[in-house]
């Protein structure tokens, strides 16, 4: 019997615009995420790019925008069935399309909250690890693992009945990399005929924790010692609180060995304030705290998402303070602030602000998608002589010091990917390889057809 057929809407040429269609065999079809395309992969137009007829249901593996992002076009294009996530992503998606829906469509509140409203009804919390039938008879049954990527975040397992028995399609959504400081590690499926499978870091491997620790922290003093602010720009979900909790030990190292005493270090170290300058991340941050028992058990027993000196800043009013005031004095301060890819939101006023300082560090932990100013920002690292950056339509030079910490990628690394598809004890029919740059997937797929039984094919879609 032919394995199921999928069309793919995005991820493929690139990482951003998740969004894949699985074909049922009555004809049917689920819908598996319905991302935002982002930087160079950005489509002209608003238009979703496919027609919704015959769509049963939308599964989404989690609610970052480029897997969540074209859902409003979804909905404008004519569907109105369920949307099935784990219960921390029903929490926490329509806080995304929220911010989402004000930044691109209105920011009128009674047209808000109708849209809030609309997606609310649509949503189906699933508990992980327990099958969920599609709605008409035949269709077959849906059902979440963890992920470990972001809270919230799954794999998808598709049971998807036909004469001779019953097909496995595994969606990997974003597999997290094994080492979060608040999440569970993912663990594989027993089985999995097709498996679609994610492939951004394909082609190398993250430095361990520890390691990324002590890179944050050297950068910190770096630029603490010249007065300056260290400014990361973050994804107000899931990045955001990995740095926070990184953050906090720290600080509560830092504290207790009695570094920056008067006549040694002019740091006051317990003193040092630590601004989330993104509404939306304090939101998250909040949601994730209220979400604690999905944490793992170490980081339930600490919960370092709050702390001292953290200061969240709310209004338009308070940032541009902020802004002003940490670029005309010398007052140290860590600021993270959204969005993690420079193309917008608050970071940008720091970075008009900051980057023709060189007391000042751009810090990333994080990857870039091509096009965006954040790419852009990182390929200067190191750089010397002239470098700028356009931002709103005018060019910065750039001073500041800017550098990458390495490790603090939410997503799994080739040994992570590898070592998933390898735990899966009935091997695939297929493995096909999305979500990644072409080097990427062919770096992976090179990698697989080395380690998995000659039986398992591996395709780069």
């Amino acid at each position: 019997m032919p394995l199921p057929a999928i069309t793919h809407h995005g991820a493929v040429n690139g990482v951003t615009g998740s969004c894949h269609q699985l074909h049922l065999p009555t004809g049917n079809s689920l819908l598996v995420d319905c991302g935002l395309f982002q930087g160079a992969d950005a489509p002209r137009g608003n238009s979703l790019g496919f027609s919704t007829e015959g769509i049963i249901a939308l599964v989404v593996t989690h609610v970052h925008i480029d897997h969540v992002g074209r859902i409003p076009q979804l909905l404008a294009a004519g569907f109105n069935g369920s949307i099935l996530c784990s219960i921390p992503s029903a929490k926490l998606l329509p806080l995304v399309l929220e911010d989402a829906f004000r930044m691109a469509y209105s920011r009128d509140r009674q047209t808000v909250e109708r849209y809030i409203q609309r997606i609310s009804a649509l949503i189906v919390p699933l508990p992980y690890g327990q099958w969920h039938p599609l709605p008409g008879e035949g269709i077959g049954a849906v059902r979440l693992q963890r992920a470990g990527h972001i809270l919230g975040s799954a794999y998808v397992e598709c049971d998807v009945p036909h004469p001779g028995g019953h097909h496995r399609v595994v969606f990997s959504g974003d597999l997290g990399n094994g080492d979060s400081p608040l999440l569970v590690s993912p663990t594989p499926p027993e089985r999995a005929d097709i498996l679609v499978l994610e492939s951004t870091y394909g082609d190398r491997n993250h430095s361990g924790r520890e390691h990324r620790q002590q890179n944050l922290e050297r950068v910190i003093d770096h630029a603490l010692a010249d007065h300056g602010t260290v400014l990361i720009p973050a994804f107000s979900l899931g990045r955001t609180q990995d740095i926070l909790h990184e953050l906090a030990e720290i600080l509560e190292r830092k504290a207790l060995s009695g570094e920056g005493a008067v006549g040694e270090n002019p740091i006051d170290w317990p003193q040092l304030p630590v601004i989330l300058d993104s509404p939306l991340a304090s939101r998250i941050t909040s949601a994730y705290q209220e979400l604690s028992h999905f944490w793992n058990e170490k980081a339930q027993q600490s919960n370092r998402l709050s702390f001292p000196q953290l200061i969240t800043v709310d209004s338009h009013t308070q940032h541009q303070t902020v802004v002003n005031y940490l670029a005309s004095t010398l007052r140290p301060a860590i600021v993270i602030a959204g969005n993690g890819m420079c193309s917008g939101g608050r970071v940008v006023n720091y970075l008009k602000a900051m980057l023709r300082q060189p007391r000042h560090n751009l810090v990333f932990t994080g990857y870039q998608a091509k096009g965006t100013p954040g790419a852009v920002l990182q390929a200067a690292e190191g750089s010397e002589g002239f470098v700028a950056v356009e931002l709103d339509g005018e060019r910065y030079d750039v001073n500041a010091r800017v550098c990458t910490v390495g490790g603090y990628s939410a997503h799994a690394d080739q040994a992570g990917l590898v070592g998933f598809v390898d735990g899966i004890q009935i091997v695939p029919t297929w493995v096909k390889l999305i979500h990644g740059e072409r080097v990427a997937k062919a770096a992976l797929a090179k990698e697989l057809r080395r380690t998995l039984a000659p039986s398992a094919r591996v395709l780069v879609v």
